[in-house]
């Protein structure tokens, strides 16, 4: 067994897997001022992004769900892998070779599981690409010609071919040394009665990707329709596949998706080919299942989907009744989207492959380019099927259109719409047209219930903001607030988690043995720190401070000194109670002594006023 990976080692991949670029990876991040960057959380549903990260320490946190750590923490949270998992993908990653104790490094044994089944993924890839130039595989490059694609193209997208047999890919893969066990497990073969039979037989293969560029799975499409199976067959549910979290082409689009705030929805690997071949390079398409609730939380961390935003996620169906049902469909998940959404439907049933093949690249530009709102697509695809030519007609056209409406949770949008029924219906009688929708929007109710994100500590309270101010310096900044910090003592906090952080500094040494902080310090907090109080300790070392950097040093000696001062004045307040219960005439002794130290505390409090009126 190869034991534990060696600290220096651990060290290493953390130093080489900049965080920033490795979140960057998954979500887009935006500058937020004093160093730090800002994305859209990817563990949990926002609208407004919260989730921070700190470069120059190398952590990251979540203000709205509380989750934090560093650049191993987010892999292993984002890919539920273990630690020793996550730390060899970061190494494939930076190509640092691990050493494990207790054994010594051997390349290629002990590996984590997801890390063997991604090499055995990525070996299956390569022999599919290479299988398309054999001469079985001429019906596959056919496929592709047919379709306007030429060899480039099918390299560019790593399109394979899978021979005709039985155990072509297993016996490669497990003369590699991959298991039978690993080849099932991955998807990349079934349980035969003589051992692993290969999944894919006799078909085109594309890989699917990850969003970090890692092949998960593999999308087949069978080139003799006369045979038996399905047209397209996909790799099942697997510890790599999960296909209501998969977008096929995300890894080449999330760059393009970013910069131009926008996502094309497409529904085979053809149209998202022919989409980034005819210059629309945002395109994507799920494999084998519906546009989901997942797909959503992949593409809103891509386009930073937040109030205000102008980015835009853009379905192309078929003209058809199926096309126009499967618009329908996503229509029910459009409002978890803040950007724009909509609708590209091509009138003669084209979908952008074949569009491409008889129009050229400049017809999927212009597919893409005359979308529709969803909302209008959906209400007039509703409309379509009633004779609006007559009362009646209207009247039930106005009634199955009326839910989209009424659902529509903006309400200056929702009103919007309601004229638009009205003049599309002809009705004339925009008030008769709303009422029928508030009827149908009450009857709605009540909504469903939607479980409440965790929250954080609450921050509103100036003395706990101050509290949390000073902690916050003798994580990041120890060396401003020097001896008066570790002099204060744990009764000059109030929250429970102020109290055990400030003792967990303490026993750490005090900020005078944190010397100028940084990462350092921060690993030393962490490492020491009991479960609950690592995700405080991670938010305070990315959440920014409030003062520029020339002027921290005041700024540091401004919140101590109030801080000192709301902790003299909870002080002063209990001398005065105990004075007022104090009989001047029968305890004149205790009177006079209460009395002279509640003028000394005051004089104090003079001093500490002048010091926090620097903040």
């Amino acid at each position: 067994m190869a034991g534990r990976i060696s600290d220096e080692d651990i060290a290493l991949v953390r130093e080489r897997s900049p965080i920033a670029d490795i979140v960057g990876e998954h979500i887009q991040l935006r500058n937020a001022g004093g160093g730090n960057l800002k994305g859209l959380c990817p563990f949990h549903d926002e609208k407004s992004p919260s989730f921070n990260v700190t470069p120059a320490r190398g952590y990251w946190y979540c203000f709205g769900c509380g989750e934090g750590g560093d650049v191993i923490t987010f892999v292993r949270r984002l890919e539920h892998l273990s630690f020793g998992e996550a730390v060899e993908r970061l190494a494939g990653r930076a190509g640092i070779h691990l050493r494990y104790e207790q054994g010594g490094y051997v390349p290629g044994r002990e590996q984590g599981e997801r890390s063997r089944l991604i090499e055995a993924h990525r070996a299956a890839a390569e022999f599919y690409a290479a299988k398309l130039s054999d001469p079985e595989a001429a019906p596959g490059r056919r496929f592709l010609s047919e379709r306007g694609f030429e060899r480039v193209d099918a390299e560019r997208f790593g399109v394979g071919y899978a021979p005709a047999e039985w155990e072509a890919l297993s016996r490669h893969l497990m003369a590699k040394g991959f298991t039978a066990a690993e080849l099932i497990k991955g998807g990349l073969a079934k349980e035969g009665r003589r051992g692993p039979i290969d999944r894919f037989r006799g078909r085109l293969v594309w890989p699917i990707r990850d969003i970090t560029g890692d092949v998960i799975g593999f999308g087949a499409r069978k080139l003799n329709d006369a045979e038996d199976g399905p047209k397209y067959l996909n790799t099942p549910e697997s510890p790599l596949y999960k296909k209501s979290e998969v977008l096929y082409g995300v890894d080449l689009a999330k760059r393009e998706i970013s910069k131009r705030s926008q996502a094309v929805i497409v529904e085979g690997y053809t149209d998202v080919m022919a989409c980034h071949l005819a210059g629309v390079p945002t395109a994507v398409a799920t494999c084998g299942t519906a546009f989901g609730a997942e797909h959503i939380k992949v593409l809103r961390r891509l386009l930073l989907d937040q109030s205000g935003s102008q980015g835009e996620v853009v379905f192309t169906f078929d003209g058809d009744a199926a096309g126009q049902k499967a618009a329908l469909r996503a229509f029910a998940d459009e409002q978890k989207f803040v950007t724009q959404t909509y609708v590209a439907v091509q009138p003669s049933g084209l979908d952008p492959c074949d569009l491409r093949v008889r129009h050229g690249d400049a017809a999927v530009r212009d597919l893409v380019a005359s979308k529709e709102p969803l909302f209008a697509f959906a209400i007039r695809s509703v409309i379509s099927r009633y004779d609006v030519s007559t009362n009646e007609g209207r009247l039930s056209a106005l009634d199955a259109a009326a839910p989209i409406v009424a659902g529509i949770k903006d309400r200056a949008l929702r009103q919007l719409y309601a004229v638009d029924l009205d003049r599309w219906l002809g009705f004339n009688n925009e008030r008769f047209v709303m009422e029928r929708i508030a009827e149908i929007s009450t009857a709605a109710q009540p909504r469903q219930d939607r479980p409440a994100p965790r929250r954080v500590a609450d921050l509103t309270d100036p003395g706990v903001r101050t509290e949390a101010e000073v902690l916050k310096l003798a994580v990041q900044r120890p060396a401003l607030l020097g001896g008066r910090f570790d002099a204060i003592g744990p009764e000059a906090f109030t929250l429970p988690e102020h109290v055990a952080l400030y003792t967990l500094i303490a026993q750490a040494g005090g900020v005078a043995a944190a010397g100028e902080g940084g990462g350092a310090w921060v690993d030393r907090l962490l490492a020491d720190a009991e479960e609950g109080l690592r995700g405080m300790v991670t938010r305070l070392a990315v959440e920014e401070l409030r003062a520029d950097l020339a002027g921290e040093e005041r700024y540091a000696a401004a919140m101590l000194a109030a801080l000192e001062l709301i902790s003299l004045s909870r002080t002063i307040e209990q001398l005065k109670s105990r004075l007022e219960r104090t009989n001047p005439t029968d305890s004149q002794e205790e009177y006079n002594r209460l009395f002279a130290e509640l003028f000394d505390l005051e004089r104090q409090r003079r001093m500490l006023k002048e010091r926090a009126a620097g903040s």
